[in-house]
């Protein structure tokens, strides 16, 4: 049966678990995007998978509600880009203050954030 729907799954394999692998994003940054909330910074990696590091600080969203909101758009906009950000460690960064997001406005932020970065890697 090979019509089968793709897996769009967040995966253990697709975060940035350890503090290292952060590290060597925030100092190797080779892709940058930003917008007024939002700062992706994302490098190549070795592997055949895409990994994802959120840093979303209670000072930028006080809110626990808020926070999640942002997570769980983050998470599904990364899950449904699995072919085009193949091999590629990204941490997204919460800049700016976000007090009750309207959910469809972020997706739209986030979606044009992702393709701005897949646009600089293309070039690169």
């Amino acid at each position: 049966m090979s019509d089968a729907a793709p897996d769009f799954r967040f995966r253990r394999e697709n975060r940035l678990l350890t503090p290292a692998d952060f590290q060597r994003v925030f100092d190797q940054a080779r892709y940058r995007a930003g917008s007024r909330h939002f700062l992706f910074l994302a490098i190549e990696n070795p592997l055949a998978v895409h990994r994802l590091g959120l840093v979303i600080p209670r000072k930028r969203a006080r809110r626990a509600v808020d926070r999640a909101r942002v997570k769980r758009q983050l998470r599904e906009s990364f899950r449904h880009r699995p072919d085009s950000l193949q091999g590629l460690d990204v941490v997204v960064l919460l800049r700016g203050g976000l007090s009750d997001p309207d959910p469809a406005a972020l997706r739209a932020e986030v979606d044009g954030l992702w393709d701005k970065l897949l646009a600089k890697r293309t070039r690169a």
